[in-house]
């Protein structure tokens, strides 16, 4: 039997990506990793990472914790839950590297972040808010500098 053409192949493995990137929407606060993810479609953690980076533009790692920083920003401005709580509930398990991250993508600490940006979205739409307050991705927030 002859292999199916490669755009097919490319098309197929675009598919598993999108299921890969849907997963992580899906299941952020949950303990994923990338081997985990790549066993779900039936990939190699290597193939995965440089196809979903080609696809995407950052890795499946980077992009989860893009997710749950985002989380963790909406969770912080309600105000009712302290960094650590947030830290582990959007499934982050050490509390140093939730911080780190979260400085690295939105320019300040978590504690930062919920002590100036409580309220800060209020009586605006979900929809718009969510797009105000994105962290940056695929670089990291200019130091000194509030998004």
């Amino acid at each position: 039997m002859a292999s199916p053409p490669k755009d097919d192949r490319r098309l197929e493995d675009l598919a598993r990506l999108r299921r890969v990137r849907d997963r992580i929407d899906r299941e952020y606060a949950r303990p994923l990793n990338v081997e985990a993810l790549a066993a779900g479609v039936h990939m190699s953690s290597g193939h995965l990472s440089r196809q979903f980076r080609e696809a995407f533009g950052e890795s499946p790692y980077s992009y989860l914790m893009t997710r749950r920083i985002e989380r963790a920003m909406a969770l912080l401005r309600r105000g009712d839950l302290n960094v650590t709580e947030v830290c582990f509930e959007v499934g982050c398990s050490s509390l140093g590297t939730f911080s780190t991250r979260f400085s690295e993508l939105v320019g300040m600490s978590p504690s930062e972040y919920r002590r100036e940006e409580a309220g800060a979205v209020e009586g605006l739409p979900s929809c718009v808010a969510k797009g105000v307050t994105r962290p940056v991705r695929n670089r990291e927030a200019p130091v000194g500098e509030r998004l």
